[in-house]
């Protein structure tokens, strides 16, 4: 499990392309007690650290991780969110995420605000009813507050801090970024509307 409070940013060292699996070897920024076989989120997804030389951690990728995130669009230099896994008595700053990646968003619009900035993201139209206003969202694995929503789309609102210690300021209109939805928004929708369903049934 994840607080989608990221701890900084790694650098995608090379991409190794194999029989079915790809490794990405990521320099993060710190790796103090990380261990063969720990669970790192990576923009957000959930990965096992397979090898590991100083800051230079290695991670196994599958197709269908490559298809559903934007891992596949991973090149050497690019920056990628990191987050370590939660221990039992670490706080809690942001709220719990799996490190399992539900859909990407496409950002259409990224606006510098004096040291903040305004992004908004275009939802594919199947998981819009768990997007709410002021409900929380993990964009490449940070954990957000939603802004406006209208119709397919919603804003987000970057403070400096989250700027700074992730690689959301660096977004530009086009990019996909990875989205899970926060489970207990998901389980409500879910189940309200199984109740609607059942009430309308013969």
């Amino acid at each position: 499990m994840f607080t989608g409070i990221v701890q900084g940013c790694g650098t995608v060292a090379e991409v190794v392309e194999g029989d079915g699996i790809t490794t990405l070897r990521i320099d993060l920024p710190d790796t103090s007690g990380l261990v063969r076989g720990a669970s790192v989120a990576i923009n957000g997804t959930c990965l096992t650290a397979t090898d590991m030389e100083g800051l230079r951690v290695s991670f196994d990728v599958i197709p269908e991780t490559l298809e559903r995130t934007t891992l596949g669009q991973l090149a050497p230099g690019h920056n990628v969110n990191v987050e370590r896994s939660l221990k039992m008595g670490d706080e809690l700053g942001g709220h719990l995420l799996s490190g399992h990646i539900m859909f990407t968003a496409e950002v259409t619009q990224f606006q510098r605000n004096g040291d903040g900035a305004t992004c908004r993201l275009n939802v594919p139209k199947k998981f819009t009813k768990y997007v709410l206003e002021k409900g929380y969202i993990g964009v490449h694995g940070a954990s957000l507050t939603v802004g406006a929503v209208e119709g397919g789309s919603f804003d987000l609102h970057l403070i400096p801090e989250t700027l700074a210690l992730t690689n959301l300021g660096e977004l530009t209109e086009g990019d996909r970024v990875n989205i899970e939805i926060d489970t207990m928004t998901q389980t409500i929708v879910n189940t309200v509307e199984r109740m609607l369903t059942d009430e309308v049934k013969p």
